[in-house]
């Protein structure tokens, strides 16, 4: 699965609770033997790739 949201800020860095909800949402979805591939936060004309950051 590949999670995604945007910030209408316009800001793609992450926050704490990107990073929480990021987490249980991967330890929730194992369960279930469903892998979470990236989360990805966009905001104007950039992205932030948990993945490409080491923290998936």
């Amino acid at each position: 699965m590949i999670l995604a949201h945007n910030h209408p800020s316009g800001v793609a860095d992450p926050s704490q609770a990107d990073h929480l909800i990021t987490r249980r949402l991967r330890d929730a979805l194992a369960l279930v033997d469903i892998r979470v591939l990236d989360h990805l936060v966009v905001g104007d004309g950039t992205c932030f790739s948990f993945a490409e950051q080491g923290f998936l």
